[in-house]
């Protein structure tokens, strides 16, 4: 009981982080968040959105890559993930609107 007491507190700490203690990609902190597409009919299928991602499109991927992996850890167990297009692969596309990037994958357990 006090071992789940003591990571609830760990993980209260870690969502209150800000800009100076936010993980950083290529040096750079992003703001990513990953959501499903649907969460009525398949939580599995998800996107990542990576606001200011013209700073660094090295670390907007890398940013992706990471809160898609935290994101099927999370709702699955595991870290497998079905990219649309890979945020790893740096010769894969990346379309930037209005300085954010967007991935699209599913989780595959």
């Amino acid at each position: 009981m006090a071992c789940l007491a003591a990571m609830t507190l760990v993980t209260a700490c870690g969502s209150s982080l800000s800009n100076r203690e936010r993980q950083l990609y290529d040096g750079v902190p992003f703001k990513a968040k990953a959501k499903p597409v649907d969460k009525k009919t398949d939580r599995a299928v998800f996107y990542v959105e990576i606001k200011g991602a013209d700073r660094s499109v090295k670390g907007a991927r890398e940013a992706a890559a990471h809160a898609g992996t935290t994101y099927c850890v999370v709702n699955y167990g595991s870290s497998s993930i079905a990219w649309a297009i890979d945020p790893r692969d740096e010769a894969a596309p990346l379309t930037l609107t209005d300085g954010r990037a967007t991935f699209q994958g599913t989780c595959t357990p």
